[in-house]
């Protein structure tokens, strides 16, 4: 009973993926590609993939490869680089070349900070009132002079620094 039960599972699902691939006009089952394979990868610390960079061969590289099989000796430049092309991608020097995504890094940053500047430009004028009058010159220094009339914190504060005879801040 278990295994029909499994094989009817299986069977349904079979189905339904070819009719979903139908369905979405490929006339027969779609050839998915196969992750369980290597894929290739430049990276400099690897300096050999596991796989060639093509790997559907053209007749004319397929005719490159047999000449390749004789001495090196006999190919021309040209012919050497094409059959490193074959194999890999990029050269060291081109994996080592700088890129300029520093400068679409340095844009966004400097967008996101000018964004946020003007946010709070826009605080500052819409959100916020004016400023307290307790935070004027006058209104601080009348504060101190009550203060210090007031002898407050004797020992270690504000009026510990204040020379009563001088009339004037201790040094």
């Amino acid at each position: 009973m278990l295994a029909s039960r499994v094989f009817s599972l299986v069977g349904r699902r079979s189905i339904s993926t070819s009719l979903c691939l139908r369905a979405h006009g490929h006339g027969g089952v779609v050839k998915a590609e196969d992750y369980t394979l290597p894929a290739y990868v430049d990276r400099r610390d690897v300096p050999l993939p596991e796989v060639a960079f093509v790997r559907d061969l053209s007749a004319q590289q397929k005719a490159l490869k047999e000449k390749e099989k004789a001495a090196w000796s006999q190919l021309s430049v040209d012919e050497k680089v094409e059959l490193y092309r074959i194999k890999f991608n990029e050269t060291y020097a081109e994996m080592n070349k700088g890129t300029n995504e520093w400068k679409t890094i340095l844009g966004g940053v400097l967008l996101f900070l000018g964004f946020t500047g003007v946010i709070l430009i826009w605080q500052k004028h819409f959100m916020y009132g004016p400023i307290p009058h307790t935070f004027s010159e006058e209104w601080v220094s009348a504060q101190t002079k009550r203060m210090l009339d007031m002898r407050v914190n004797p020992v270690e504060g504000i009026s510990a620094q204040w020379d009563f005879d001088k009339n004037d801040w201790k040094k």
